[in-house]
């Protein structure tokens, strides 16, 4: 458990070291229950590299599942802790969301108001289970309470840095016959790649496909080279910003859908304040 533990913070960060201090522990002994792990599943979890280290397909399963096994021990204490003594605030989001925008913007949270506990529900799964007082989700929205638009992105198509050279990518033509990695969540309102395809008066694409149910498995297969992946830029920024992924055209298109924050009827008053700076009203 220790070791799952250390994979968990360390894949969430990018960052031994970072996760070392997330855990107040040394380096040297998350590193250590690192190989530990990969000696126990006989393969790597991680790619060491000069700037740090990047999940490997292996690493990126795992961390996906360790993400939902913890989401559904987190829910599963909130459910038994007795309100109103109990004053986490549960924010419901998807691994992506929560990776890559949720909590860095909780870390900044509670610089100003740090007697505010925030947990957050990870979850792939939709219909999303769990009763939270807060969700984040892309797509149109529901009747499930009130709704806040936090941001609208553009969505490109990005691959790997070496992508377009082996694959031969000059603009949007040539990626009809490329390599292509589809997410196919059920129940979610991903936009795909015919979608795309389609707002920039083109037909299906037709090369080969790669899909996959989770977001973030489609991320880390497009960084191992895999295939191109569609990136929501202000979602993926930071992999856009550290050249893990590279746009292949300038070409992109509106995103059809906000990423939405829906305050459920049950959010508590300290959730309510936690939704109000994240997205606040416009009056």
């Amino acid at each position: 458990m220790t070791s799952l533990v250390c994979f968990e913070a360390a894949a969430r960060r990018l960052s031994f070291k970072a996760a070392a201090g997330e855990l107040n522990v040394t380096p040297a002994a998350v590193s250590h229950q690192i190989r530990a792990l990969e000696a126990e599943l006989g393969r790597a979890v991680f790619l060491r590299q000069h700037r740090g280290v990047e999940l490997t397909e292996a690493g990126a399963f795992l961390f996906v599942a360790l993400q939902r096994g913890f989401s559904g021990m987190s829910e599963a204490v909130h459910e038994l802790r007795a309100r109103p003594e109990a004053g986490d605030v549960v924010v419901q989001a998807t691994t992506a969301v929560s990776a890559f925008w949720l909590t860095p913007q909780i870390t900044a949270f509670w610089k100003s108001r740090p007697e505010i506990v925030v947990s957050q529900n990870v979850t792939d799964v939709e219909p999303p289970g769990g009763r939270p007082d807060l969700s984040i989700r892309y797509g149109p929205p529901r009747d499930e309470g009130e709704t806040r638009e936090l941001f609208r992105d553009r969505i490109l198509a990005l691959a790997a840095p070496d992508y377009a050279a082996r694959h031969g990518i000059g603009g949007v033509d040539d990626l009809l016959d490329a390599p292509l990695i589809h997410l196919q969540a059920e129940g979610a309102d991903w936009t795909g790649w015919p979608e795309w395809f389609a707002a920039l008066g083109r037909p299906a694409p037709r090369g080969r496909r790669v899909a996959v149910d989770n977001y973030m498995i489609a991320l880390q297969l497009a960084r191992d080279g895999a295939g191109a992946v569609l990136g929501w830029d202000g979602l993926v920024g930071d992999l856009l910003a550290r050249g893990a992924l590279v746009p292949l055209t300038p070409a992109s298109i509106p995103s059809p859908h906000a990423f939405v924050l829906t305050v459920h009827p049950r959010a508590s008053a300290e959730a309510r304040i936690f939704a109000d700076w994240l997205a606040p009203v416009r009056s």
